[in-house]
């Protein structure tokens, strides 16, 4: 009996050890949303403004602008859905939203990110347009892993496949697109559905 007691004690405090190290309360439901915003965002680009016919966007032109409107517009509803979605769960998990957990979270996810950001708009201003897609999945992956050690470790893995993908699909020109789709769109999806109905719905 005093050795369940025991051990029962042990998971307490190895869980409050988990609490208050990571950040447990990111939502599922939000990286299901986030990658159908993706695939919709996607679609919109495919049919109305980018070039058929294997074309290329110009930097300067209107249909680029209006691509990085859209991908902006995705990242946003994105964003302001994982955290409605996420202060939702926090609270219900009695853990607070903003404190220094979350703020090494997201410095840890942003320098990667930025850093990859920054890169991509000299690549494109220097009109090398073609490893466009596969450089925004392996930064976007690189800051999932390095972020991971401050939120559910399964963040790990999905950083993992979107490192491999940019890497295939650095190695595969003219597919980056679809690839892009996959990354941000499908994965995110199957990555929130494991966590919504593994564990949140659990």
């Amino acid at each position: 009996m005093e050795s369940k007691k025991y051990l029962e004690d042990i998971s307490q405090i190895k869980d409050l050890m988990n609490r208050s190290s990571r950040f447990i309360s990111l939502s599922g439901l939000s990286g299901i949303l986030a990658g159908t915003y993706a695939i919709v965002g996607a679609l919109i680009a495919h049919f109305y403004l980018i070039p058929q016919q294997g074309g290329y966007v110009i930097l300067h032109s209107w249909n680029f602008k209006m691509i990085v409107g859209v991908l902006i517009a995705v990242a946003i509803l994105s964003l302001v859905t994982a955290y409605l979605l996420t202060s939702k769960k926090a609270k219900k998990n009695n853990e607070k939203v903003w404190d220094e957990t979350t703020k090494r979270l997201l410095i840890n996810f942003l320098i990667p990110l930025v850093t990859g950001g920054i890169y991509i708009l000299i690549k494109l201003n220097s009109q090398h347009y073609g490893l466009t897609a596969s450089l925004m999945l392996i930064f976007y992956g690189l800051a999932l892993v390095n972020a991971a050690k401050y939120t559910i470790g399964k963040v790990r893995y999905l950083g993992y496949l979107q490192i491999v993908l940019g890497l295939i699909c650095a190695a595969m020109p003219g597919y980056g697109f679809w690839f892009w789709v996959l990354g941000f769109g499908l994965l995110h999806i199957i990555y929130g559905s494991l966590i919504y109905f593994k564990e949140e719905k659990a």
